[in-house]
Parts: structure tokens; C-alpha cells; sequence
């Protein structure tokens, strides 16, 4: 779905109307959406600001966690929400580090937030799946899902990964959840010392 034709449908806006504001007929809206014709660059920026959205979401095809962002910035503007403090995450990217995440006073903010995040985990975990066509650590991946499905909230699950993110440089040294983590990663990294891992 093109960008416009999503957002217009977010928004509850009907053709009519937009051409209305653009100062154009209606069917140049309906040959835009049906991507029989671009939309005029001169309209872009029009658009951004008529709506709040960088022009960029318009005139393309959006992901699901696209979606999710244009749907955060439309929240932004209706509820207007305000920071009420931040929290320190952990993100991973081209640089994996802490970084300070906003908690608004609008629980419908931070609830998108989170659904954002967890979107790019989806695809992050579908990218990984996907890296080669016949993956030899299938089964590795089903264990994962596994352990998420039945024990994800056990304290010993959490802790190892988080000493394989620090053995596999994954995670800054800097970067520990609790005091007594140190602790369990040395004893755990004698044991993959001595199986040569």
C-alpha cells in the first residue's frame, strides 16, 4: 500500500478533501494512490506539513513498523503528550549501546513505542533466520522460540544470554544488568574456556 493511500485512510481523509487542499481535482489523488502517476514533487512538502509526516512516507510502499511510526506521530499530535522522565535500553544497531528511550504521561504513546521495538525485533529475527537459504542452526532457532514461549520470565535465562552477548562482544562491557552478573559470566566463561568454546 502506497504511503498516501495508508495515511490518508489514518487520518480519515477522503480524496475530495485533500484535493480540496492541494488545490488540485480529485483524480489526480486517485492516479497517485493507484501509482499511475507520481505525486508532483511540489506537493511533497505540502503534505508534510499537512499532515506532520516526512514527505518520504508518502510517495512509498511502508513496512508494518513504518505504519507504526506514522501512527506514533499521528498520537503525538492528537494527545500531545509530554515526557514525564526517560528509561535507559539497550539497543542493538550499527552501534550496539544504552540509550536514553522518553515515558510519556500518554500510555497510548508508550504502548506504540513498545510495539515499535518489538516489530524491528520481529524483522531483525526474520533477517537473521533468512541470512542463508538452507540455515544449518534451524534447530537453534526453535530452541530459542521455545525457551521464549516457556521460560522466558526465569532469571537464569536472561543472565545467559546476557554473558553470551558480553563473551561474544555483543554487549559493552559497560553494559551490565545487575551487580551479581559479573559473578555468573566469570564462572561461565571458565566453562566455556575449558570446553575450548
Amino acid at each position: 500500500m502506497l504511503g498516501l493511500e495508508y495515511i490518508l485512510g489514518l487520518y480519515n481523509m477522503q480524496h475530495i478533501e485533500l484535493a480540496e487542499k492541494l488545490g488540485i481535482k480529485k483524480q489526480n489523488i486517485n492516479l497517485w494512490i493507484k501509482g499511475k502517476q507520481n505525486i508532483p514533487k511540489k506537493y511533497l512538502p505540502v503534505l508534510e506539513e499537512l499532515f506532520g509526516i516526512d514527505k518520504e512516507y508518502f510517495i512509498k510502499e511502508l513496512t508494518e513498523i513504518e505504519k507504526l511510526e506514522i501512527q506514533k506521530e499521528k498520537l503525538k499530535k492528537d494527545l500531545k503528550p509530554v515526557i514525564k522522565n526517560h528509561e535507559q535500553q539497550f539497543m542493538i544497531g550499527e552501534i550496539n549501546d544504552l540509550v536514553e528511550v522518553p515515558i510519556y504521561d500518554k500510555e497510548e504513546i508508550n504502548t506504540i513505542e513498545r510495539n515499535i521495538e518489538k516489530a524491528k525485533l520481529v524483522s531483525k529475527f526474520k533477517e537473521a533466520l533468512d541470512i542463508v537459504d538452507n540455515n544449518p542452526y534451524m534447530d537453534t532457532y526453535k530452541l530459542i522460540i521455545e525457551l521464549l514461549e516457556k521460560v522466558q520470565h526465569e532469571v537464569v535465562l536472561h543472565k545467559t544470554i546476557e554473558a553470551l552477548a558480553h563473551y561474544y562482544e555483543v554487549l559493552p562491557d559497560w553494559v551490565v544488568s545487575e551487580p551479581e552478573q559479573e559473578e555468573f559470566e566469570e564462572e561461565i566463561f571458565e566453562v566455556f574456556d575449558d570446553h575450548n568454546f
